[in-house]
């Protein structure tokens, strides 16, 4: 984009909005109270996601930080790991520049996603065009959502049809880098029983780095039914469509990013490139047998294909740079059935909110990788990697790809029971205790060495909590929670016969915290937390090839969250958290053992987060967003450091009429140099230089 455009969406800042007058009380960051997986509004305070059964978050015994469809459009969001960069707790992995990855207290997962409260676990990025709101459950959770999910999970919850309400919006974007989107969100009642609600976008991607460019298409329409008048039917449907650079960011130096090359690509844009296409079908049924005993039964089926291709960034120096590629084809089939009933009654003067459910899955993959070989120059043996010259355009040698280095077929399958009973003893005292029994089976077939593989396991994980409430908008809580994860690791690519018999990783976490509704909308939270990982692979020394159980690392930390409507015309959301991750006992990684006492990676000891919006009239807004991380480790190596950094974004909001309004966001306001993540000591992102986005919007 041209300079004069740059400056016109700066001077901008001072006549933009992103919502209508008339929907300001629809603004709060969240109910604080509130969860749902279903996309709506429970007329009761409810945290369906964390327990499943319409708890309050008051009395949900764990950490949990919501972000509501209000804030996400206030700060212009339109993929998930832009989002959770405001989430205390949660720092992010660069993902090899092609799929989300987060890390929640120092546990890092490409697996631990959730749609509805249904696994999402193949590796791309999440929209949020569809999106009611996002859930982040910190703490192990296997009880209610199975294997993984040592740190916490994430669960993103769909726009659901709205039953006798004809109504729509449309919103377009454009920012100073070029990159642009237009979205679309219908809902149409059809007749008294049924309403049809239709999501659709298109995003135009570009940024501040050569060569980077790319689009996502997404459609989502939803039915919902009223088959009488305690049943519901919702039918879903969602379709994606990513297609983009891949960028595995820039190397290091000396224990640092490498300086004076932030916006060099260290790639060839031919052959780096990420597509993705996804087809997800829902139908979920919801029943209400009776005034205290509710049912749900929910089926869905996923396809994704899957392809990235990549020429990596290696060791650099002050003059050259190594170079490496390869590419990775994945095909994943989920199919996944859940159902839920809730009872909610009384025996002998305790109070009950009895839970039981099963889950089933059957999880098919079928994965490929091939490494790049590279041309010498005067002829000669292709070489795996190459050494070239450092320079803003980095020109990589011919190229060509050989025969599959890892070639596999893998299915997954698990059958899950689990029962939790939340036991109101008094109106002070509660406990919330309950079990999940998974079996888990799988097999597989390497097509490169021959060797078929087979696990079959079957785990139990607890969780039991006590909730103390001196007052009723005060509670005193702890928590103790398991969770375990297959040594085939979280996506399941294939079994080894040195790792096929091994007992999965174990994860344990313990929590105690404070919650207090200070106002009706406005909640207060702290948490104090310690996360044991166990079980990691290491080397065995009498027995080369094949590895013993008895790597650990243990995370403690603190959170400290203030979320909600501090006055009508003040909205916030605050968070801070302090961690601290060691290895306790030597791990094996590659060829690689990793000693005991060092830290992990990805893990900021301090976190800073707020946003927060202030109305000045009813057609004119502020918004504020600070974003600080402390300095982390690049990789688990801790030989290269990401410094420290501050980034403030801001935003200003105008409605031009009922129907109309304009907001402008702008991202990193003072220009800051950082780097917010990478996946190795030699693949690390910079971060945006200042950015600005017009988005206007249109209600109808």
């Amino acid at each position: 984009m041209s300079p004069l455009c740059r400056s016109a969406l700066l001077v901008l800042s001072a006549i933009a909005a992103p919502a209508l007058a008339e929907d300001n009380a629809e603004l709060e960051y969240t109910d604080s109270r509130t969860i749902t997986v279903t996309g709506e509004k429970s007329a009761e305070p409810a945290a369906a996601s964390a327990t499943k059964t319409g708890t309050p978050l008051l009395d949900t015994p764990q950490s949990v930080t919501v972000l509501s469809r209000a804030q996400i459009d206030d700060q212009g969001f339109d993929q998930l790991n832009d989002a959770l960069r405001y989430v205390p707790g949660v720092s992010l992995g660069q993902g090899e520049g092609h799929r989300d990855q987060v890390i929640i207290r120092g546990q890092a997962s490409t697996a631990d996603f959730f749609l509805d409260g249904l696994r999402d676990d193949a590796q791309y990025y999440r929209p949020l065009y569809n999106t009611e709101q996002v859930e982040v459950l910190k703490g192990a959770n296997a009880l209610l959502f199975g294997r993984g999910g040592g740190g916490g999970v994430i669960n993103r919850v769909s726009k659901v049809p709205l039953f006798g309400a004809s109504k729509g919006s449309a919103a377009g974007s454009v920012d100073s880098f070029s990159a642009w989107s237009l979205a679309g969100d219908v809902n149409q009642p059809l007749g008294d029983h049924a309403a049809l609600r239709l999501n659709a976008t298109y995003e135009a991607f570009d940024n501040h780095r050569d060569q980077f460019d790319g689009r996502f298409i997404g459609i989502a329409p939803t039915l919902g039914v009223k088959l009488g008048e305690a049943t519901t039917l919702t039918l879903a449907y969602e379709y994606i469509d990513d297609a983009r650079t891949t960028d595995r960011g820039i190397p290091s130096l000396n224990g640092v990013p490498i300086t004076g090359y932030d916006k060099t690509f260290f790639g060839d844009p031919a052959i780096n490139q990420s597509t993705v296409t996804a087809h997800f079908a829902k139908a979920r049924i919801d029943h209400q047998l009776s005034d205290s005993l509710t049912f749900n039964v929910t089926g869905q089926f996923a396809t994704y294909d899957k392809f990235y291709g990549n020429v990596v960034p290696g060791a650099a120096t002050a003059t050259t740079v190594s170079l490496s590629g390869y590419d990775s084809d994945t095909t994943r089939t989920n199919w996944i059935g859940q159902a839920n009933l809730v009872w909610k009654g009384e025996t002998g003067g305790i109070g009950h909110t009895l839970l039981a459910g099963f889950e089933a899955a059957d999880q098919h993959t079928d994965a490929s990788r091939s490494d790049l070989r590279f041309a010498v120059t005067g002829g000669g043996s292709p070489l795996a990697a190459v050494t070239v010259p450092l320079g803003r355009t980095i020109l990589v040698p011919a190229s060509t790809y050989i025969a599959p280095t890892s070639s596999s077929l893998s299915d997954v399958r698990t059958l899950s029971v689990y029962v939790q009973d939340q036991l109101e003893l008094s109106s002070f005292l509660q406990i919330i205790a309950g079990v999940r029994y998974d079996h888990f089976r799988m097999t597989s077939r390497n097509r490169v060495n021959g060797f078929a593989g087979a696990s079959s396991q079957g785990r139990w994980s607890p969780r039991l909590g006590l909730v103390i409430k001196p007052r009723a908008d005060i509670s005193l809580y702890a928590s103790y929670a398991k969770s375990f994860l297959p040594q085939a690791g979280d996506q399941f690519s294939v079994l080894a016969a040195n790792t096929q018999s091994l007992a999965p990783e174990e994860f344990r976490n313990l929590e105690a915290g404070v919650k207090w509704e200070i106002a009706k909308r406005l909640t207060l939270s702290t948490a104090l937390f310690q996360v044991d990982r166990l079980n990691t692979r290491v080397n065995d020394p009498a027995n080369n090839g094949f590895f013993l159980l008895s790597g650990k690392n243990r995370v403690r930390g603190f959170e400290l969250a203030l979320i909600g409507q501090i006055t009508p015309a003040w909205q916030a959301s605050l968070g801070y958290s302090w961690q601290q991750g060691e290895i306790r006992s030597a791990i094996a990684s590659g060829t690689a053992t990793i000693p005991a006492g060092r830290q992990l990676d990805k893990l900021p000891h301090h976190q800073f987060s707020a946003w927060t919006r202030y109305n000045l009239s009813p057609a004119l807004g502020l918004g504020l967003g600070i974003v600080h991380q402390s300095s982390q480790f690049a990789a688990i190596s801790n030989a290269v450091r990401l410094p420290a950094f501050t980034r403030v974004d801001a935003a200003v909001y105008y409605d031009l009429s009922q129907r109309v309004s304009l907001q402008l966001n702008v991202e990193n306001l003072f220009d800051a140099n950082y780097y917010p993540s990478a996946h190795a000591d030699t693949n690390i992102a910079p971060g945006k230089p200042l950015n600005a986005k017009l988005t206007a919007r249109v209600k109808f």
